[in-house]
């Protein structure tokens, strides 16, 4: 089952515990203005790369945005171009894997209603029914 201890976070130490769930990202630095050069990303892609490996029970992978989306792909070896980014789209990875795209859930795109609060639950919903 996938779900976390307590309905929300409120501290580092406040003991909310995830289960069946991981969160991480693809750029492990806080670039300038928050939007990593595609350097940072490349950077840290085998740090990506090398949490896939350690959880091989991760059938299911969203990515927040085209960036993590890009990234998820070359962590896998697979090629970007062949996997177009859309919010709600489902690509096989292969090794009983899928991904799931979703626009970032930045203050820009919740602000300007491009990701709605129903979009954002609808594709969590759609990832945790395929985790299942």
């Amino acid at each position: 089952m996938k779900d976390a201890s307590a309905a929300a976070s409120t501290a580092r130490e406040d003991g909310l515990r995830l289960r069946g769930a991981r969160i991480t990202n693809a750029v492990k630095c806080l670039p300038p203005d928050n939007k990593p050069l595609p350097a940072e990303v490349r950077a840290c892609n085998e740090f990506l790369r090398a949490e896939l490996i350690a959880s091989p029970e991760a059938r299911v992978i969203l990515a927040l945005g085209a960036i993590a989306h890009a990234a998820v792909l070359r962590a896998c070896d697979l090629t970007p171009a062949r996997f177009r980014f859309s919010h709600g789209a489902e690509h096989t990875l292969g090794a009983g894997r899928m991904l799931i795209d979703s626009y970032h859930c930045s203050r820009y795109n919740t602000n300007t209603r491009r990701l709605t609060t129903e979009m954002f639950r609808q594709v969590v919903g759609r990832a945790a029914k395929l985790a299942a």
